[in-house]
């Protein structure tokens, strides 16, 4: 019997919410949620369905279980070398997008589980600096919300493209030479300013053109209403 209950223990320790997590955070990374299913995460923990479900209710449960380890490990490490609160947005801001263009997955978690602790994890991280930017209460709660709007927005836009381009097995530079090739030839009166943002779109940064909206916002808190 005490041999018996060793077993069991190893197999529970085996078989722990956290294993579980980190097997399908492997599956979405490779698959995408398509491809995180609990037959799948069975076969890459060699185990049953019946074994997971103990500790994971569903698929949904499941994905914003993986959602809220990445933004957990994400956030815990983003402010750490940041000395201002602007500069811990901006540090906070930066380690999402990267965290979105590495699990592609991670920005429809985000919108598929609103209030939920991903976002709400998110959401207090920005909040507490935005407070220590000296913000009024009143407007606290709407400088937040832009913020994490603007992050999940252009995060998951940015890995979208990211994984279009992979799909479509083009370098960056195809992917955006194609685009730009496409607004060069949009008509003119239509759609002026357009094309004259293709040569732009070829050489363009992504992480500093997502940086420099965060600075826009940021510059936008203290200044005086009309």
């Amino acid at each position: 019997m005490p041999r018996k209950a060793q077993s069991t223990e190893r197999r529970e320790d085996a078989l722990s919410r956290d294993r579980i997590i980190e097997a399908a955070i492997a599956l979405l990374d490779r698959d995408g949620e398509a491809g995180l299913t609990f037959r799948a995460l069975a076969q890459a923990l060699a185990t049953g369905a019946g074994a997971i479900y103990w500790h994971i209710a569903n698929k949904s449960d499941l994905l914003t279980a993986a959602c809220d380890a990445i933004m957990t490990r994400t956030l815990s490490e983003a402010t750490q070398a940041a000395s201002t609160p602007q500069a811990r947005i901006r540090a906070i801001a930066l380690a999402l997008f990267d965290a979105m263009d590495q699990h592609p997955w991670v920005g429809s978690a985000l919108t598929q589980a609103p209030g939920q602790l991903p976002s709400v994890r998110m959401l207090e991280h920005l909040g507490q600096q935005v407070r220590a930017l000296g913000v009024a209460a009143e407007t606290q709660w709407i400088v937040t919300c832009t913020l994490q709007n603007y992050i999940t927005g252009v995060g998951e836009q940015n890995a979208v493209n990211s994984q279009f381009a992979q799909h479509q097995g083009l370098p960056r530079e195809g992917f955006l030479d194609d685009m730009a090739r496409t607004w060069s030839a949009l008509d003119q009166e239509e759609f002026p300013f357009t094309r004259s943002m293709a040569p732009a779109l070829r050489a363009h940064d992504d992480q500093a053109d997502f940086l420099a909206g965060i600075d826009l916002i940021l510059a936008g808190v203290h200044r005086p209403q009309r």
